[in-house]
């Protein structure tokens, strides 16, 4: 039997992630987002009152201050409509037909980890949509950052040792990465994501927003 010299290979079902450095966005967003930041930390000081007299603690660790939804807010719109044009493009460069449906913003918040570390998320998608995404405001080697999972449930099932986990390869389940005041992330919104426990060595603050296409209504 003859064996082929060499083999053809396509790269299927690929899952991209997008990232732009817009440093001029970290001075301006970071003021607007003060009182929005100033709102939740007033809107969870209760809960966390009550939580320390329970266990007799003085201590903000492990809160995660979530804003309400900062799209509304018209200081932002620039920045809104700089999320919705950039996700219709990268939707279009996936190679989906959107001509019969209208992309939308349907959230975006800012959140603040705890001055005094434990902030985290769990795993998570984010249901009904097509694009997600973050703009970090306060971050550095020091702080929590994003951790994105294979989204590929049968691949994780059958998961082999990786030959340099320092790599990112066909083996590679998870990728980490430092977060960097101004940096943009664009993501498909099936992609599994979580934050590392922020240590509240330094501050950490990002905006992350939900975009999805909305099908047009018949005339």
């Amino acid at each position: 039997m003859k064996y082929p010299k060499e083999l053809n290979r396509e790269d299927l079902f690929p899952s991209p992630i997008w990232f732009a450095d817009e440093p001029e966005l970290i001075k301006p967003v970071n003021k607007i987002c003060d009182k929005h930041i100033k709102r939740a930390k007033k809107n969870f000081a209760k809960g966390i009152k009550d939580r320390n007299k329970l266990w007799k603690i003085n201590t903000d660790k492990n809160t995660v201050y979530h804003s309400d939804n900062i799209a509304v807010d018209p200081q932002l719109k620039d920045l809104v409509a700089y999320v919705v044009a950039t996700s219709e493009n990268l939707l279009n460069e996936m190679g989906f037909n959107i001509n019969a449906f209208k992309v939308s913003l349907t959230e975006m918040w800012v959140q603040e980890f705890a001055k005094d570390g434990g902030g985290h998320h769990i795993l998570h998608t984010h249901w009904n949509g097509h694009i997600s995404g973050f703009l970090f405001l306060k971050g550095s080697e020091k702080t929590s950052g994003p951790m994105f999972q294979d989204p590929r449930h049968g691949s994780l099932m059958n998961l082999l040792p990786e030959k340099d986990p320092t790599k990112i390869t066909y083996a590679r389940h998870e990728v980490f990465y430092k977060p960097k005041p101004g940096r943009v992330m664009f993501f498909p919104s099936y992609m599994p994501h979580l934050y590392t426990v922020d240590m509240g060595i330094e501050p950490f603050r990002f905006i992350h927003w939900n975009v999805q296409a909305i099908p047009k209504q018949l005339d």
